[in-house]
């Protein structure tokens, strides 16, 4: 009988409870707990994501997961696919690929996400509207040697974002925000003043210590994101 992450995330927290694995411990890597549980290593990731979420452990990319001193609330973002999200306001969704190429990684992006020297990307540059108006910009680099079929990929009928979704799960995220000032580029692409102030939400994803894409989203004036704890 398959084993479900859910079974996986119960076993791994009555150890956490009972003292088995104690405040600070390192747990065991993902590879001997599948084999221990006799289930994939996704079962696994999945269920301390989970856990991780739940603030019973920390995990950290090449460090490992620990118990952590002591239980947190951690805040859950939700990010929907933009299309979704433009729908759900009752706007009609308008999507446009502005730009695609094919670049070296440029050395600011490979120190960020941990790309090796010499990799190649595809950079994509698309806009997202609702009821014609700009609703976000996407700035998205895909890398090509975590999946190389994006070399050939249609994104003009489809953003990137849906598309990655369906080729390949992540592991870890990081995500960011912040406000910025439109430049001049970014005003002409959102409609706006150059020098507006903006939200920038900046996202980084990998698959088994393997980076996969790394965006920036421009939201329009007055977005607001909203998190439950």
């Amino acid at each position: 009988m398959k084993t479900a992450f859910r079974d996986v995330k119960d076993r791994v927290r009555r150890r956490i409870v009972g003292g088995h694995w104690p405040p600070g411990a390192l747990l065991p890597n993902e590879v001997d707990l599948a084999a221990e549980f006799q289930c994939a290593r996704t079962t696994v990731n999945r269920a301390m994501r989970e856990l991780a979420e739940e603030g019973l452990v920390e995990r950290k990319r090449k460090a490992g997961t620990r118990v952590l001193p002591s239980p947190t609330r951690q805040a859950r973002f939700a990010i929907p696919i933009v299309r979704e999200e433009i729908e759900s306001r009752g706007l009609r969704y308008r999507y446009a690929l502005v730009q695609r190429e094919i670049i070296d990684t440029p050395d600011w992006l490979r120190a960020r996400i941990g790309l090796d020297q010499g990799g190649r990307l595809v950079h994509l540059t698309c806009m997202h509207f609702g009821d014609g108006h700009p609703y976000q910009l996407e700035d998205r680099w895909i890398n090509l040697a975590a999946l190389p079929q994006a070399a050939e990929a249609d994104f003009t009928r489809r953003g990137p974002n849906e598309w990655l979704i369906a080729e390949v799960p992540y592991s870890d995220a990081e995500i960011s925000f912040s406000a910025m000032a439109a430049d001049a580029g970014i005003a002409r692409h959102m409609g706006c003043g150059e020098g507006d102030a903006l939200f920038l939400a900046e996202r980084s994803t990998w698959w088994q210590g393997q980076p996969i894409t790394y965006v920036r989203l421009v939201f329009q004036r007055g977005f607001r994101m909203t998190t439950r704890y």
